[in-house]
C-alpha cells in the first residue's frame, strides 16, 4: 500500500467535504455575516487541505513551490477579505436585529474607522 497516496487522498477528500459544507452554508445562511463566516473558515481550511494533499502527491516536483505559495497567499488574504466584507456589510445594512453586541455602533462618528 502506498501510504503517501492514501494520506493525500484523505486530505483531498476532507478538504472537498469542507468546501462543500462552506458552499451549502453560503446558500442556506440567512444574512451576510453568517454567510461570511461560512465562506471564510471552512472554505479556507478545505482549500488548504486540498493543497496539502496535492503537495504530498507533487513532492519532488517543481510545481510544489507554487502550491506552497498558494497556501501562504490564502492564509494572508482570507482574513483581510473577511474583515472588509464584514465592515461593508455592517455599514450597508441595519445590523441592530442581527448583532447581540454592537461594538461599532457605540463609537461616535469621529471614532469610526474608514473603510
Amino acid at each position: 500500500m502506498n501510504v503517501p497516496a492514501v494520506i493525500a487522498g484523505v486530505l483531498v477528500l476532507a478538504g472537498s467535504v469542507l468546501a462543500l459544507t462552506a458552499a451549502i452554508g453560503v446558500v442556506r445562511f440567512p444574512d451576510t455575516l453568517a454567510r461570511m463566516h461560512s465562506a471564510t473558515k471552512p472554505q479556507v481550511l478545505g482549500l488548504i487541505l486540498v493543497l496539502l494533499g496535492a503537495l504530498i502527491r507533487l513532492r519532488g516536483s517543481h510545481d510544489a513551490g507554487m502550491v506552497i505559495v498558494s497556501i501562504v497567499f490564502t492564509l494572508i488574504t482570507a482574513p483581510v477579505v473577511a474583515h472588509r466584507v464584514g465592515r461593508l456589510a455592517y455599514q450597508e445594512q441595519d445590523m441592530t436585529e442581527v448583532l447581540t453586541v454592537d461594538e461599532l455602533g457605540e463609537l461616535s462618528e469621529d471614532d469610526q474607522l474608514p473603510l
